[in-house]
């Protein structure tokens, strides 16, 4: 059968998910009865409820004849180590760009990595259907950023659509019958040329592994593309490490093809079809698995460095042990080994202490999201600020840049421009109006200047604006950046919280926390008002006497507490305080406790 390998690309919300959806549902992929969830490539529980694409996952569809190896691809440069190595499976890119919005920087982002790799793009200007759309204005931005990207004049004569991806159409015309994804599906057919691999079927079997998964039934998986030959299930094939040298010998137990939203078992791998192999125990991502005789690896995709680091260590908080089960050094080490071997965006180190471990990653996302992952499985964690990696260029101290792009209401452009040059010692680099009142403010953060940022920002904006970032260079360092600005509420004694002393303690700042909720001394609970640290007793209740006077015994009422998300928690906190994660809390504290007093407040508590 006839094959294109192909990956769709777009900005977060852009509509990749749900056009995916579409042309499972229009090529017969699904029964007429069967149910379907929206967004059916989201499978991961976290993927549906942040609405994002976390894992690039490959389906296939079947297209008069034809078969297309379609790859959903993450849109948030946070996971971009996911993107990187899924361009090299593919023969094209279909690049989704929302028509109110235009390309915006992680599209720039994934658009330049599938451009170096000499990918011919396939323009679908997404979300016409829309009131405030403007798909000529976005399609000249497409075409500049092409441009501005080095594109060859191959790449820059794209070919152009139309489309609703919830609607389930796209045309050529803006004005065209607006019925299916026909047009769409055929413009893919004859612009992405097959794959190069079908010639070579009568080479020696080779591969490259581009992720890993697991199955508990099967084990261990490497999907890639088979680059050379074909393999037969039961035969015996090795693999080889990026510089050449065997890791391990194995039996080929299981060779898994996607058709629609499953994994089907086949008998034989051909080159250049998109397939999973099972029955290996150590190969990992970047291996090549070819066949016995074959001596060389085969080229990996270079990865982009990480550019923040987080320290993980375990929860040694007074309530430590309460909810979560894993709570050792030894069993978060094997954890985090586990994401490193499948996610090569991430590196891990040991800290000198042996009871900590350095997390480097793309992003606050990135590590949000694994820190999530982790505390669903029953871990408990203490987390650090996020430190910004630097490098050595030249002897010159150098540290990461990012782009930022922001769409806010005029009448807070200001504030915005502001926080990012001044204090944050950003450059302006493009201010334009983006209709609808809105004006884009694009420029050249340091990365230190928006760890904790973006909630700032949406109290800036009123919850208005939108913010968006992306790596952009490596730039020599720019001095010293100021941190969070307020101090902190520090409880001085362990125990439950009572409202009473809440409610008198209110004019101090505000809280985190409730009443009648566990507290430890040295527990962050809230914000204070000055730029100091305050130590605080939220416990003290009100002193009873044999005296009743009218009107002095109303009810409290306390303020609602301000209540944080992991990656709001993770950014808040300063150098000297941790935040302390478990399955059903997110706490923030000092980062040292006496031994005694930790041991005092395990009682109280």
């Amino acid at each position: 059968m006839d094959l294109r390998n192909i990956a769709i690309i777009a900005h977060v919300d852009h509509g990749k998910t749900t056009l995916v959806d579409e042309m499972l549902k229009q090529s017969g992929s699904f029964r007429e009865n069967q149910a379907v969830a929206e967004r059916a490539m989201d499978s991961n529980d976290l993927e549906r409820e942040r609405g994002i694409t976390i894992l690039a996952k490959a389906t296939s569809v079947e297209w008069k004849g034809i078969r297309m190896n379609i790859v959903d691809t993450p849109g948030h440069a946070d996971f971009g180590g996911e993107v990187e190595r899924i361009l090299s499976m593919v023969d094209g890119v279909v690049l989704l760009v929302d028509a109110a919005e235009g390309p915006m920087p992680q599209t720039k982002f994934v658009t330049s990595k599938a451009l170096a790799l000499g990918l011919r793009p396939i323009v679908v200007l997404n979300k016409v259907d829309k009131g405030d759309a403007e798909p000529d204005r976005a399609l000249d931005e497409c075409f500049d950023l092409f441009a501005n990207l080095g594109a060859t004049d191959d790449q820059l004569d794209f070919p152009s659509m139309y489309a609703s991806g919830r609607s389930g159409w796209a045309d050529m015309e803006l004005d065209g019958p607006r019925k299916d994804l026909s047009a769409l599906m055929d413009l893919i057919v004859e612009h992405v040329p097959a794959p190069a691999q079908v010639a070579d079927r009568g080479k020696p079997f080779s591969m490259l592994a581009t992720t890993l998964g697991a199955d508990p039934f099967i084990g261990r998986l490497l999907t890639g593309r088979v680059e050379t030959g074909t393999l037969k299930v039961g035969e015996t094939v090795k693999a080889l490490s990026l510089d050449g040298t065997k890791v391990e010998q194995f039996r080929a137990t299981k060779i898994l093809a996607a058709r629609g939203l499953t994994q089907e078992p086949i008998d034989v791998a051909e080159a250049g079809d998109i397939v999973s192999l099972a029955g290996m125990t150590k190969a990992t991502v970047a291996d090549t698995l070819c066949s016995v005789d074959v001596s060389d690896a085969l080229p990996a995709q270079p990865i982009d460095p990480p550019t923040i680091t987080v320290t993980f260590g375990i929860n040694d908080s007074p309530l430590a042990g309460k909810d979560g089960k894993k709570v050792q050094s030894r069993v978060i080490r094997d954890r985090l080994m586990k994401e490193a071997e499948s996610n090569v965006a991430i590196k891990i180190s040991d800290t000198p202490g042996g009871d900590a471990f350095e997390v480097a990653g793309r992003g606050e996302l990135q590590m949000g999201v694994l820190i999530e992952n982790m505390r669903r499985e029953g871990f408990e964690l203490s987390i650090s600020r996020p430190q910004v990696l630097f490098q050595e260029i030249d002897g010159v101290r150098h540290e990461p840049i990012e782009e930022v792009t922001v769409d806010v209401d005029d009448e807070y452009s200001g504030v915005v421009i502001e926080k990012l040059t001044g204090v944050r010692k950003g450059e302006m680099t493009e201010m334009k109006p983006a209709g609808a009142g809105k004006t884009r403010i694009i420029a050249h953060v340091p990365s230190r200047g928006l760890i904790g940022y973006h909630g700032e920002f949406l109290t800036d904006t009123r919850g208005t604006g939108v913010l968006n970032r992306v790596f952009h260079e490596w730039a020599p360092h720019k001095g010293t950046i100021p941190g969070r600005r307020a101090g902190v509420l520090i409880s001085m004694e362990s125990g439950v919280s009572v409202a009473y002393a809440i409610f008198n303690l209110e004019d101090r700042g505000k809280f985190f926390i409730g009443a009648q909720e566990a507290v430890y001394q040295g527990m962050i609970i809230g914000e204070h008002s000055r730029e100091n640290d305050l130590e605080v007793n939220p416990l003290k209740g009100k002193k009873l006497t044999n005296v009743r006077a009218s009107g002095t015994d109303e009810a409290v009422r306390l303020t609602t507490p301000v209540r944080m998300s992991l990656e709001e928690a993770i950014a808040y906190i300063d150098n000297d305080e941790l935040v302390e994660v478990t399955p059903n809390a997110i706490r923030m504290r000092k980062r040292h406790l006496d031994p005694h007093e930790r041991k005092r407040a395990s009682r109280a508590a």
